[in-house]
């Protein structure tokens, strides 16, 4: 097995001898890279946000961001990673000599103020100045956004990209100023030019270090086979959770078993009967393949989290978890998924309403993965996502709401309801979906459903929400709901 190593600013160096939970962060810092900073350790403030070279959509390669505080540096074996010192332009000692286009822009328009938080914006605003299908409007360029959407800049600028960075100072206006203001990458640009060619294949790794490891297998036979020798793996695919346990909670695991490059968990197919989606493919990736095709997918992605976790998050971990307040769990209830459970002994499947069995408690046996998602079609053609929560973007749920409803001449067909944050497990509205199922879709059958479905779950008091706030927001989400249909369908 080749020593494990990562590429950092075009340099190549040896990972050992890192202990294995040694985040990306750590690393950079032990190593004089001090632009990545630590913030919240959480994923939450953006301020250790590096770019990482991860397949793209549109391009061979994609500068993707992610946060380096909840990455295990293992998990880039063979990759290639640049921080904000690499951005800029380098003369032949190493010195930055020419500052880059979003640095360039950051300190004419007044981008930073004390500092701190500058690197990670710069990170993930450049990951956004190379997105290959951003382009420019012909809007007046006014600088507001106002002609392309009051959060998306003339320059095809899409401001959720710096959604999971926080300003310390308040200085949000000259960033999206700054923001708005950067052009295209010039054909000479070694960044632009990169995206032209593959990325690195990822490496089966197997990485020790003090008695612990990280391992990569290269296959999905390999890592069915791996979880049954080793019972005890965690088994991790963005970190986006285990991260936060290791840095928070001081978690730490004798061995860790990385599933989010398996191929066989990244394939999307869209058939005649079903959509597939791995399990391991991020929800960046999974929004910008389908495109709009899942209409409540495409609700649900800008409200989960932040861009930054999503670069690095997948369904396979949000299912995983078992987390009553995951935002996709009452989304894909509300589509009817299905999960394919893969082990060494095979494969099934399990409707996503059977999956859940208790508090972080599913029907996943030890040493089986969550290989794909599976939605039937066709789709529901009236579906909505209401997120309650005390922020609007980046924040978690204190109820979350899913529907999916077929209205075929005024009369409710079909109701399938989602719903998160409200009981141990996330769950269907059943009694709601019976109330609504054959009645004409009115105000009077809005409102009589709207209280059947305040009595569902079990809601709790906590600091998110009091049981009775969560309450009110059931039967207030049907209503919402009713409100904005019937212009679409007459009662």
């Amino acid at each position: 097995m080749v020593a494990a190593r990562i590429t950092v600013n075009g340099k190549e160096t040896r990972i050992s001898p890192a202990p294995a939970h040694t985040t990306v962060l750590d690393f950079l810092r032990e190593r004089g890279l001090t632009g990545t900073k630590e913030g919240c350790a959480e994923g939450e403030c953006g301020a250790c946000s590096v770019l990482v070279a991860r397949p793209g959509v549109d391009k061979p390669t994609d500068w993707v961001a992610v946060n380096a505080c909840l990455v295990p540096v293992a998990a880039l074996d063979g990759q290639e990673v640049v921080t904000s010192e690499g951005l800029a332009g380098a003369d032949a000692s190493g010195t930055p000599a020419v500052l880059h286009p979003v640095q360039e822009e950051m300190a004419v328009r007044g981008g930073s103020q004390c500092g701190f938080c500058t690197p990670g914006f710069i990170c993930s605003m450049a990951s956004e100045y190379y997105r290959p299908d951003r382009c420019a409007h012909a809007d007046p360029a006014d600088g507001s956004g106002s002609g392309s959407g009051s959060e998306h800049g003339p320059n095809g600028f899409d401001l959720h990209a710096l959604s999971g960075n926080l300003c310390r100072c308040t200085g949000y206006r000259p960033i999206r100023d700054a923001a708005y203001a950067v052009g295209m990458p010039a054909e000479d640009d070694p960044l632009a030019q990169r995206r032209e060619q593959s990325p690195p294949e990822p490496a089966a790794t197997a990485y020790t270090q003090d008695d612990s490891a990280f391992l990569r297998p290269g296959t999905l036979a390999d890592a069915v086979r791996l979880l049954r020798e080793r019972p005890d793996a965690v088994v991790v695919a963005g970190s986006t959770d285990w991260g936060v346990e290791v840095n928070i909670r001081s978690r730490r695991a004798h061995c860790v078993v990385a599933v989010d490059r398996l191929p066989e968990l990244r394939a999307l197919h869209v058939g005649s009967d079903h959509i597939e989606i791995g399990a391991a493919q991020t929800l960046t990736e999974i929004e910008r393949r389908l495109d709009g095709a899942v209409p409540l997918l495409a609700e649900l992605f800008p409200q989960f989290a932040s861009r930054l976790i999503r670069n690095s998050a997948t369904l396979g971990g949000n299912l995983g978890t078992g987390s009553p307040i995951g935002d996709s769990p009452p989304v894909l209830l509300a589509l009817e998924a299905s999960l394919v459970l893969a082990d060494a002994d095979g494969e099934r499947e399990v409707p996503l309403c059977d999956y859940f069995t208790g508090y972080r408690q599913s029907v996943r046996r030890p040493g089986e993965l969550i290989r794909a998602v599976r939605v039937p079609l066709p789709l529901s053609p009236v579906t909505a996502f209401h997120k309650i929560a005390k922020r609007r973007f980046d924040d978690i749920s204190s109820v979350a709401v899913a529907f999916a409803l077929d209205i075929e001449d005024g009369t409710v067909r079909k109701a399938r309801i989602g719903l998160g944050g409200i009981a141990a497990t996330p769950i269907r509205a059943l009694a709601t979906e019976a109330a609504l199922e054959g009645e004409p879709w009115t105000e009077r059958t809005a409102e009589a459903a709207a209280r059947v479905l305040r009595a569902e779950g079990t809601p709790m008091d906590d600091h998110r929400a009091s049981a009775g706030y969560r309450t009110a927001m059931l039967g207030q989400s049907l209503l919402k709901l009713y409100a904005r249909t019937t212009e679409a369908v007459p009662s």
